[in-house]
């Protein structure tokens, strides 16, 4: 039985048998972290629908599925032992043991994380943490990757570079912890990590079929679900940051005013910058900016005041823009720009976390956490802890990942590379058998029509793509190359009349 009592405000109140120390438990602070572990968990279908939408229809399903996959599978992992991985107090510098596998232990007593909410709310707040990272990630197989192989996946790339990295950056025994690094919410463990392991899967799953051609410069499907997604994300961020006070406090309210102010300002700059190109108000250039200004704020939100939440929405956005083009001059298919928004936006959250947090702000909280500052309090050593630790986190998920990534290769079905057949047919009916929407084989008749008919200006249907006649495809996608000329192959024929192209037509209408 669990020796707990109540006091007569209601708060919680545990005696360690040990040392017979009274710990106190305010119920405010206990609803606060709750709350927020349910704001975190709606950002993660969240994910799910921001990345559907920028896709093409045919592979819209798999993933907003791999979002609730990825929830299932690490709640196991977090319950097994990825809680005890990340945050035993018996933890070494790199990792934790298995004292707490499958959760024996986690209840009652004070959490690693603060004294201020017990061990058992910690624990499930921080899952949520653990189970978003991992999606954030995988949208690197968006139109190519396999979704068998995938759960695999996210179960050992949680175990072996998300618990550790966590472990070092917030468990008290952890390297980067005790060097002094700060992270409030998971500018590391959870952005940096995810945006470099998207980028190492994207360098071995290697580019899509049609990759550098106009059939890859499409518009995102559904530009309805890539805001829903961001209304998702956005909403749960107020938790994302502000639970990460783990307390209902002063700080936990100061997370959340820099949180909306740096999303606010990140969206509208990224949207300007688009708008220099296009000469329009972009729905999905601001939403890929406000996404930017959350991911930088992330792991200074408890640290900075509210005009640092300013530059760091006009750093994020600016620079994530820029950051899409990456993938242009060093030729790797990262389709949903994965790396340039939360590793590139991580990095900058963190390097200008060591320029601005000041100790007066994280006093907000009453003292229960303080720190020396960064540049504005003159502790310029700051910028060098931040530093090592991005370097680090970077590093060992780029590398991990990449071993996960081959050994999987080298173990019968589990290659995560999907057929060219399946890429054609698209993700959602040759892994799952379903659709995102009923009407998904309509366009595939219209276009056997118009091959059959006459008419030479009839609509044509490619891949999701809608063209008319000779009116070129609009570039499309979060920062494109803004490049609309008909595409060639490299024998100088056209796209519009590969062969390639009618195996894929033909291939969707006899499956249809």
């Amino acid at each position: 039985m669990v020796n707990i009592t109540y006091d007569s405000s209601g708060s919680i109140q545990w005696v360690d048998p040990d040392t017979q120390q009274l710990w106190v438990y305010n119920p405010g602070d206990i609803a606060w972290v709750l709350a927020s572990t349910a704001l975190v968990w709606i950002m993660i279908p969240g994910v799910g629908f921001f990345y559907s939408g920028l896709l093409r229809r045919k592979n819209a399903l798999s993933m907003i599925w791999a979002s609730m996959m990825t929830l299932a599978v690490v709640s196991f992992q977090w319950f097994f032992w990825g809680f005890s991985l990340a945050f035993s107090d018996t933890a070494n510098a790199y990792i934790g043991d298995l004292r707490y596998f499958g959760l024996k232990g986690v209840l009652e007593k004070p959490s690693i994380g603060s004294t201020r909410v017990p061990s058992i709310v910690f624990c499930v707040f921080q899952l949520m943490f653990a189970a978003i990272t991992p999606i954030l990630a995988i949208g690197a197989i968006a139109e190519r990757g396999r979704l068998g192989p995938i759960m695999v996946f996210v179960f050992i790339w949680t175990t072996i570079v998300y618990d550790p990295i966590a472990c070092w950056t917030w468990n008290s025994n952890g390297w980067s912890y005790k060097l002094g690094g700060l992270d409030f919410a998971g500018g590391t463990p959870v952005h940096i990590s995810s945006g470099t392991a998207a980028l190492a899967i994207s360098i071995y799953l290697g580019k899509r079929r049609g990759y550098g051609t106009e059939r890859l410069a499409y518009k995102p499907h559904n530009t309805t679900y890539v805001v829903l997604g961001t209304v998702f994300l956005w909403f749960g961020w107020f938790g994302f940051n502000g639970g990460s006070a783990l307390a209902a406090n002063l700080r936990a309210v100061q997370a959340c005013i820099v949180t909306n102010l740096a999303a606010s300002v990140g969206g509208l700059t990224w949207m300007l910058w688009d708008y220099r190109l296009e000469r329009k108000w972009s729905a999905v250039g601001f939403c890929s900016g406000a996404i930017a200004g959350l991911v930088a704020i992330t792991p200074a939100s408890g640290f900075v005041g509210s005009p640092a939440a300013v530059l760091f929405g006009v750093m994020a956005g600016t620079l994530c823009n820029f950051a899409t083009q990456l993938k242009f001059i060093f030729g790797y298919d990262d389709c949903l720009d994965i790396f340039a928004s939360h590793a590139i936006g991580g990095v900058i959250g963190n390097i200008l976390t060591g320029l601005f947090a000041q100790a007066s702000v994280a006093s907000f909280d009453g003292g229960l956490a303080p720190i020396a500052g960064g540049w504005l309090d003159h502790h310029y050593i700051q910028l060098g802890y931040q530093v090592a630790d991005s370097v680090a986190g970077m590093s060992y998920s780029f590398v991990m990942t990449t071993i996960i990534l081959w050994l999987l290769h080298f173990i019968p079905g589990m290659r995560l590379r999907a057929s060219e057949e399946a890429e054609i047919l698209g993700i959602d009916d040759a892994e799952m058998g379903e659709f995102a929407y009923d009407y998904v084989g309509i366009d595939l008749a219209a276009a056997a029509a118009s091959h059959g008919g006459s008419g030479g200006a009839a609509h044509e249907y490619r891949d999701d793509v809608h063209s008319h006649g000779d009116v070129p495809l609009p570039a499309g996608g979060r920062e494109p190359r803004h490049v609309h000329a008909k595409a060639l192959h490299h024998d100088g024929s056209s796209v519009e009349g590969s062969v390639v192209e009618k195996r894929e037509v033909d291939a969707g209408v006899a499956h249809a």
